[in-house]
């Protein structure tokens, strides 16, 4: 394998470590990459502790390299995203009036907002938040997907329903709960299928509107649902790792912020051999969300998910 495939195995690779699980390749370099690859198909096959060849040549054809089992993750790497964003982030003053008064404010504000209506696909919708406005838990997931731009409301495809059986195993309701995304609209791709993450920029474009809804609920604890929620609302760091921050305490607004994986990530772990240990990763994290707010915790919750005694 030349040198210039072994590299971009490697940041393939390396891209998958981080959770990273779609990479967008503009033409220009997979105009690089066919001649290299097709040589490399007519060449003699040699083994290699690089990793197969077959996601590369893949990856020349132009074609989207999927890993598996990975959460999704925000890059600041330049990927497709059709009109340009302004300079400017939106400046607003939330008026005076109950918490129901000014978010219903607000979510007219961002769905008539310029921006986010011209990043929209055909029949996409601006994607605001539900739930209560005096909710005591937040949660922030990353960016709408094909189910949630067409009904305008944040986690209503297969995530969204794992996510409603987590709250309601915590003893809540959607309700009970506010549940927003990073963005407000569904980053626009050139591809006719997947979702592609948002970008570093479109996410501090939406972040004075996340942080105003923050701002009018109040909650008592934000629950960022996997690392792209993450570099939203705490900034890019190259050094972070869903592995190491998960389960900890950060603070947003001065609020405390719980990480966990987003439910994606573990709708992909159900094909590995021990689903349920990842599904224990992100209970030990509500438990100790329940515990901030002074949720009762029973017995049974305490049990979720654990190993069944012999």
């Amino acid at each position: 394998m030349s040198d210039a495939l072994i590299a971009i195995n490697e940041e393939l690779r390396r891209l998958q470590q981080e959770g990273v699980d779609r990479v967008f390749v503009e033409e220009s370099t997979l105009s690089l990459l066919q001649p290299v690859a097709a040589k490399e198909r007519t060449a003699p096959k040699k083994e290699t502790t690089a990793g197969p060849i077959s996601e590369l040549e893949e990856l020349a054809k132009g074609k989207e390299v999927k890993k598996k089992a990975t959460p999704p993750k925000a890059t600041s790497v330049s990927r497709p995203t059709g009109k340009p964003l302004p300079e400017q982030a939106p400046e607003f003053e939330i008026p005076e009036g109950d918490a129901a008064t000014q978010i219903a404010w607000l979510k007219e504000r961002v769905e008539n907002c310029p921006t986010c209506k011209e990043h929209l696909s055909e029949h996409g919708k601006v994607v605001f938040g539900t739930g209560s406005a005096e909710a005591d838990i937040f949660f922030c997931g990353e960016a709408p997907g094909a189910d949630e731009e067409v009904q305008g409301e944040p986690f209503v495809g297969k995530a969204g329903q794992l996510l409603t059986k987590i709250i309601a195993a915590m003893g809540l309701q959607r309700e009970n709960v506010y549940i927003a995304n990073i963005l407000k609209w569904r980053p626009e791709h050139d591809k006719p299928y997947g979702n592609r993450p948002p970008t570093v920029e479109e996410m501090n474009f939406c972040l004075p509107y996340v942080r105003a809804q923050i701002e009018i609920v109040k909650p008592k604890v934000i629950v960022a649902l996997g690392n792209t929620a993450v570099t939203g609302l705490l900034g890019p760091d190259p050094n972070r790792r869903m592995g190491s921050i998960r389960g900890t305490w950060q603070e947003f607004a001065g609020i405390p912020l719980m990480i966990t994986f987003h439910p994606s990530y573990l709708l992909r772990a159900e094909s590995q051999n021990n689903p349920n240990a990842k599904k224990r990763l992100v209970w030990e994290d509500m438990l100790k969300v329940m515990e901030k707010v002074d949720l009762p915790i029973s017995e049974k919750q305490q049990g979720f998910f654990l190993p069944k005694e012999k």
